[in-house]
């Protein structure tokens, strides 16, 4: 059976994707595993998680900027990936803009999702901006890091209908039980060799 593939998963809260994505992995017939969980907050639910999961958890102080991570930070997570041989970084509600060591060293094999059909809806509070904005459809999406905000190749999107009475929680919670199906696959595509970007356009093979 081939060697399978070394994921890390930066997550900054409760750790939902970050649980289906460890789940997924102990499947057998899976062709990842995690090796790594870090994160920036110390009172992450991410890190309850991985201590159930007997997943190796790191917490590393980004600074006090909201949403931003300093270069010391950005080259201690480089390094600690380096040293658990990481092929693929994932990033599960980890709620600071990937810069520095980090970005470079992982491009092209970095992550994330995203609870919008992107490119609508980019940043914080997605839910909120579709329901106010009155889209029909909504969902999530899964895409590759560049150095921007959400603006990576898109590798998989789900649809999720928007209901009349839909408030930003219960819209929320939908699109949440997407993301723990799209994500699984993105990180098994990609671990198969079967994702090639070419320009904007993330080709499945």
């Amino acid at each position: 059976m081939p060697e399978k593939m070394n994921i890390a998963v930066l997550a900054s809260g409760r750790g939902s994707n970050f649980e289906a994505l460890a789940i997924a992995a102990l499947k057998e017939d899976s062709p990842a595993r995690i090796v790594l969980l870090i994160t920036d907050s110390p009172g992450a639910g991410a890190l309850r998680i991985a201590e159930r999961m007997a997943i190796e958890a790191r917490v590393v102080e980004c600074g006090p900027k909201r949403g931003a991570m300093t270069s010391e930070s950005s080259f201690t997570m480089r390094e600690f990936c380096i040293r658990k041989g990481v092929n693929l970084v994932c990033l599960a509600g980890f709620m600071r803009i990937i810069k520095g060591p980090l970005l470079d060293e992982f491009a092209g094999r970095m992550m994330n999702i995203h609870p919008a059909l992107l490119p609508s809806f980019k940043g914080l509070d997605a839910q909120r901006q579709a329901l106010d904005f009155g889209v029909k459809y909504s969902g999530c999406t899964v895409h590759f890091v560049d150095g921007g905000i959400d603006t990576g190749p898109i590798i998989i999107q789900r649809i999720v209908p928007v209901k009349q009475d839909d408030t930003e929680e219960n819209l929320a919670t939908r699109i949440l039980a997407e993301e723990h199906k799209a994500y699984p696959e993105a990180v098994r595509l990609f671990a198969e060799g079967r994702l090639y970007v070419d320009g904007r356009r993330v080709i499945i093979r």
